[in-house]
């Protein structure tokens, strides 16, 4: 659905399991010539337990054997310890963002509309980020949704975010914010 709405870029991962089926779609779409190889971005993760020197060329070569590609376009570390970094309106990171600024380091939001809201880590007190009536209020003055005036805002500041969608509603609506 992604590649139909006109996504380019696909990330994706060995630890989300879904590998074969995201190589069968991309395949599928060049097959049907809805697009072509070479405008695919594919982006896929080596999972932190696979960072050991030995194991790095093992685990892609198990991610492209499952993808069926010859290549992938990029390859990140998945999970760093140091730079997942959870961002989003509430959070903003802003003392970090500018410190990545300036090394030339370009920051990537986890949990980028504060959906994260696990009870250890974020005090249930706190207002649902989509649900902020500031943000509501802005999405009703721009006709969009509150999720897409929370990732255009990151987006402005110069914030990687990538988007994870199972809807073709969501994946629609997401390609809005560009």
């Amino acid at each position: 659905m992604a590649i139909e709405v006109g996504y380019r870029h696909i990330d994706g991962a060995y630890f989300y399991e879904n590998e074969e089926e995201v190589g069968r779609a991309i395949r599928e779409k060049i097959a049907d010539g809805m697009v072509k190889s070479e405008e695919i971005f594919y982006t896929g993760k080596l999972w932190s337990t696979f960072n050991a020197p030995e194991m790095i060329c093992s685990a892609l070569e198990k991610s492209l054997k499952s993808l069926q590609f010859d290549y992938i376009d990029l390859c990140i570390i998945h999970t760093p310890l140091s730079l997942k970094v959870e961002c989003h309106p509430y959070l903003n990171q802003r003392k970090l963002l500018e410190f990545c600024k300036s090394k030339n380091i370009v920051l990537m939001a986890y949990s980028a509309l504060g959906l994260h809201r696990d009870e250890r880590w974020i005090d249930q007190s706190t207002p649902v980020l989509l649900e902020d009536p500031v943000l509501g209020a802005i999405a009703k003055k721009y006709n969009r949704s509150p999720a897409l005036v929370a990732l255009r805002y990151q987006l402005q500041c110069g914030i990687v975010v990538l988007f994870k969608s199972f809807t073709r509603k969501c994946i629609e609506e997401n390609f809005q914010v560009r």
